[in-house]
């Protein structure tokens, strides 16, 4: 049998600025996760540019794009993807024991995430001892622990009852008001797009249109 050829994604074109809130909104396998693991640089395109903070992707080595990822992204994920044996604390640490940072520095700034996100007195508990709502906030307390210049959240409601979906959007848009952290988010829920500065609708793999609050100095730009 004959390959299928599928374009994911076809003529992309965005631009997320410094401080934005900023949701892809569709259906699914409208290519919204797609789009953030190319931007993410956990895929690679096979045509088009991404460039974060001014830097190519496409031009750098695995080594180069490695750090990247490491320095400057901070991911988060619908499932969650905690390492079941580590505590609270120590998940949040893990993005700084790979920089390199020496271990009283790396657990005082995990313990400031996890109280950022309201679970600093959760910071001991392993993940199976967390409802999944506590979870996710541990998961977002890893992804700015190192102060990222942007924040990637696949579908972060979607595993979420309405309590904890409605509490984890609250704390992820004071992170961005009151750090200035910069999110990119693939969602359809109505709550966190009711949320965002700018909602850009993806069908097909086609961004249809763009509703803008505002911009502001370009960090990220993807032509996939």
């Amino acid at each position: 049998m004959g390959r299928t050829s599928v374009t994911a994604l076809d003529g992309v074109s965005l631009v997320v600025g410094e401080g934005e809130f900023v949701a892809v909104a569709g259906p699914s396998g409208s290519g919204k996760s797609t789009l953030l693991h190319l931007i993410g640089c956990l895929d690679r395109p096979t045509s088009g540019s991404i460039r974060i903070d001014d830097i190519d992707t496409g031009s750098l080595k695995p080594s180069n794009l490695a750090a990247l990822r490491r320095n400057r992204l901070g991911f988060v994920f619908q499932t969650f993807n905690l390492i079941p044996v580590f505590t609270a604390v120590e998940n949040v640490e893990y993005p700084l024991l790979i920089q390199g940072i020496r271990p009283k520095e790396r657990r005082l700034r995990s313990l400031e995430a996890l109280v950022a996100v309201g679970l600093g007195h959760r910071a001991n508990h392993r993940p199976d001892l967390l409802s999944g709502g506590e979870r996710q906030r541990v998961a977002v307390a890893r992804a700015i622990v190192h102060r990222p210049s942007l924040v990637l959240a696949d579908e972060p409601t979607a595993n979420l009852d309405t309590q904890n979906a409605t509490d984890l959007i609250e704390i992820m848009r004071s992170l961005n008001r009151d750090l200035g952290l910069t999110f990119l988010f693939s969602t359809h829920d109505r709550r966190l797009l009711d949320q965002a500065q700018r909602v850009m609708p993806l069908r097909d793999g086609r961004l249809n249109g763009d509703h803008t609050e505002e911009n502001h100095a370009t960090v990220l730009a993807a032509r996939v």
